[in-house]
Order: C-alpha cells, then sequence, then structure tokens
C-alpha cells in the first residue's frame, strides 16, 4: 500500500513540528515548520519511528528509503552519510573520504559541504551528525539532534 502524502506530528523537544513528504514508497523530504501544512496528515509508520527516536530509540533511519534526486557526487557523499549511525559522528574531511569519487581535497570538502546543505532529509540522513558541516535543519534543531544523540 502506497501512503502518499505529507505528514507531520508535533515534537516537544524540538519545540516545531517534523513533517516529511512520502510518496512511492519512499522519502521525499523532511523539514521542521513551527505548524504543519493544513493537509498534512498525523498516522504513518515513520511517524511512529520517529516518536521512538525521541524518546531515545537508537535508530539511524538507514534503512529508510530516501529518494536523492542530487548531481551523482551530492548524492554518493549523502548515501555514504547513512553509515554514520546514531551517537557517531565525522567530519567534512572524513566523509569526503568515505565517498567513492570523491579524495578529502577542496573540491571534494566542497562537494560534501553542498550536499550537506542540499540535503533533502535531514535527520533521516543525519547531517547534524557532520561537526564541521552545514545542515538543511535549522541551527535550533541541530543543536537539539546532536544534544539526543550525545554528541
Amino acid at each position: 500500500m502506497d501512503t502518499a502524502g505529507i505528514y507531520a506530528r508535533e515534537r516537544s523537544r524540538l519545540d516545531r513540528y517534523v513533517q516529511f513528504g512520502y510518496a512511492s514508497e519512499r522519502l521525499l523530504s523532511v523539514s521542521f515548520p513551527t505548524a504543519p501544512d493544513g493537509d498534512a496528515h498525523d498516522e504513518h509508520p515513520l511517524l511512529d519511528r520517529l516518536d521512538a527516536y525521541f524518546a531515545g530509540d537508537a535508530d539511524g533511519f538507514r534503512d529508510v528509503p530516501v529518494a536523492l534526486t542530487l548531481p551523482t557526487d551530492r548524492r554518493a557523499a549523502l548515501e555514504s552519510l547513512r553509515a554514520v549511525g546514531y551517537g557517531e559522528n565525522t567530519t567534512v574531511s572524513a566523509l569526503a573520504r568515505m565517498t567513492a569519487g570523491l579524495s578529502d581535497d577542496d573540491d571534494g570538502r566542497q562537494t560534501v559541504r553542498e550536499a550537506l546543505a542540499a540535503n533533502p532529509a535531514p535527520l533521516v540522513i543525519g547531517d547534524h551528525r557532520v561537526r564541521d558541516g552545514p545542515s538543511a535543519a535549522p541551527p535550533e534543531v541541530v543543536r537539539r539532534l546532536r544534544s539526543l544523540e550525545g554528541l
């Protein structure tokens, strides 16, 4: 069964909602609005997993299929980031070295930074786990996610 739509649930730890778009059995985007879209639903299995995550469950969301419509090198960087699990962290340089086709030079590090900034699914693809990189999530959300994971 395809559960296409927009889903959101309020997260008291963030003082905002976690909202995502889902279609064709893939996560399309994650955002953190202060109020959900008017047509957002509040029942979805991923919302239940997020409840457990915010309650302290060490879920890295590695198995959640994400539609990554980014240039190949940026997509590869985000796919490499999925190997960095809950409570772990890395650096832009290390992520560049982990990513096939990139190296730890200015171009490789810039590609990683661009990928992190364009991440369509922050939290699920944990850009908050990159200590010295940008995030597609608001800074306050990043700070709280890092705190939740002990980073």
